[in-house]
């Protein structure tokens, strides 16, 4: 089967034009008429993502983050993107990323994480020009009203979140919920005029948790974590389309943020 065929499958559900602009989703190593045999789910490319690839034989590595984000001017191994992009093209393993393409479409990220906490009835948080559903986080609702901190612990359960930064708590209870996969910060005024009572996200920052109003409670769940369920949505968008293609999901793939708690 050609990278050709295996990317179109994937394209019809997040369109690389549905990336931001300062995005690198698509295919970064490899050529689309390659032959590819069996692929590998990540979040991310690293070594040892790749002597996976190797070990299991997988052609391709199809990830959520790009490998290259931003332009690389030297291939000398200085560094670990450098080495994981010399390592794929010598052994002919084609790279893919399916990013903020994948955060906005329909059913996309945030879709997904909010329907594996219960959170239905869901709604573009942000949407966009693009078209009909697209946008960033979603917000809904759950079906009955949960104890806040309760719901919370619910969620490290879940996840298996090592570790929740949240603001004061808001409100004792939430039911309706707003949650955004990934760096999220910027949709917090989003979830407020949704009527959020938690938004569910990552990469805060110390101001992020000032909420002004009192309104909203803001809950950091980890980066990695609110964005392992890549690997689920690749997995189901191949696995549909491609019966006869040889798909695994990396048990490699690892949180590279550490925790003492």
């Amino acid at each position: 089967m050609t990278i050709k065929q295996i990317t179109d499958v994937i394209e019809r559900f997040a369109p690389l034009g549905w990336q931001e602009s300062y995005d690198n989703a698509g295919l970064i190593v490899g050529r689309p008429d390659d032959e590819v045999h069996k692929a590998l789910l990540a979040v991310d490319v690293t070594e040892e993502v790749l002597d996976e690839a190797e070990a299991e034989g997988c052609d391709i590595v199809l990830t959520h983050h790009p490998i290259v984000f931003h332009a690389l001017k030297r291939f000398n191994s200085a560094d670990p993107v450098q080495r994981c992009v010399e390592r794929a093209i010598r052994s002919r393993i084609a790279l893919y990323a399916c990013h903020t393409n994948l955060d906005s479409a329909p059913e996309g990220m945030s879709w997904r994480l909010a329907e594996m906490l219960g959170v239905g009835k869901l709604e573009v948080l942000q949407p966009s020009e693009a078209g009909e559903g697209v946008g960033f986080g979603v917000v809904g609702e759950l079906p009955d009203a949960v104890d806040t901190v309760e719901f919370m612990r619910f969620i490290q359960r879940r996840l298996e979140v090592k570790a929740i930064r949240h603001s004061d708590t808001a409100t004792s209870a939430v039911r309706r919920v707003a949650v955004c996969t990934g760096a999220g910060a910027s949709l917090i005024g989003d979830a407020r005029r949704a009527g959020a009572d938690i938004y569910i996200t990552a990469d805060l920052k110390y101001n992020d948790f000032m909420t002004p109003d009192k309104a909203l409670t803001v809950a950091d769940i980890g980066h990695f974590e609110s964005e392992y369920c890549a690997i689920e949505i690749l997995f189901d968008i191949l696995s549909k389309n491609l019966r006869t293609f040889a798909v695994r999901k990396s048990e490699r793939s690892r949180n590279p943020v550490n925790y003492l708690v």
